[in-house]
């Protein structure tokens, strides 16, 4: 008798709990988005995208949660919507507790801004994607201008971009990444009315290493106004043109 009871009364907590969670479970379904709310977690160091950027985009594709049962919300689709915008790299949608849709943007991370003769202006972002450039908002990267393919800037000068990043000497002193035809490169520094000629960037670390020593050793003696250009691409040696 006492197993019966123990099994009835199993049956029926069971049974409660499974007709509550229909329950509440329509009831949630029926009741009413009252706020869509949008965070992008990275603000504090990028403005590509903005809170009401979002807000728009998803308005647009008639998708504004606000005043439709959460029934009818499709939370997959607002978020696919939000990463058609090339300036966001992830997006969280999830409905709360408190009635409303919540929004977790972030944005993509640019490592080099290239003015490219071929490709116009664009970004390289931290995973070596091409991204466009926004009207909200300009980063402090390295630039580069020139002849520049979409392949070289992700590759050699993306490497080249992310060495300068950190190494906040190098990357105070150099103001411009310009390329040549064949991917020559030369660079413009801030101090010195001199360009700084690497040709390829293939060892650029041993490069920049050895116009490091030429400062120390010859234009903090001779003056830093004798040269129009300054010669790394010899092993070696560093080879100047005079003025």
């Amino acid at each position: 008798m006492k197993k019966i009871l123990i099994i009835l009364v199993t049956a029926v907590v069971i049974g409660y709990l499974i007709f509550s969670a229909s329950y509440f479970r329509d009831m949630s379904r029926n009741k009413v988005c009252e706020n869509l709310s949008v965070v992008v977690e990275d603000s504090v160091h990028y403005r590509f995208v903005s809170t009401r950027d979002i807000i728009d985009l998803v308005r647009r594709y008639d998708l504004d949660p606000v005043g439709k049962p959460f029934g009818e919300i499709n939370t997959l689709a607002i978020r696919d919507t939000i990463l058609t915008n090339k300036l966001v790299e992830s997006a969280k949608v999830f409905i709360t507790p408190g009635g409303s849709v919540r929004v977790t943007v972030s944005q993509r991370k640019p490592v080099l801004r290239v003015i490219s003769d071929m490709k116009g202006n664009f970004y390289v972002d931290n995973e070596r994607r091409i991204m466009p450039v926004s009207g909200n908002f300009a980063v402090y990267v390295p630039v580069a201008t020139g002849v520049i393919d979409e392949e070289f800037a992700r590759d050699q000068l993306s490497d080249f971009a992310l060495f300068l990043s950190s190494h906040p000497d190098w990357d105070a002193w150099i103001e411009q990444i310009v390329v040549h035809k064949d991917r020559e490169v030369e660079l413009v520094p801030r101090a010195g009315d001199f360009r700084i000629i690497m040709g390829s960037l293939d060892n650029y670390q041993a490069k920049l290493a050895k116009f490091a020593r030429f400062v120390d050793e010859g234009l903090n003696v001779v003056g830093w106004n004798r040269y129009s250009a300054i010669n790394l691409k010899y092993d070696n040696q560093v080879v100047c043109t005079r003025k």
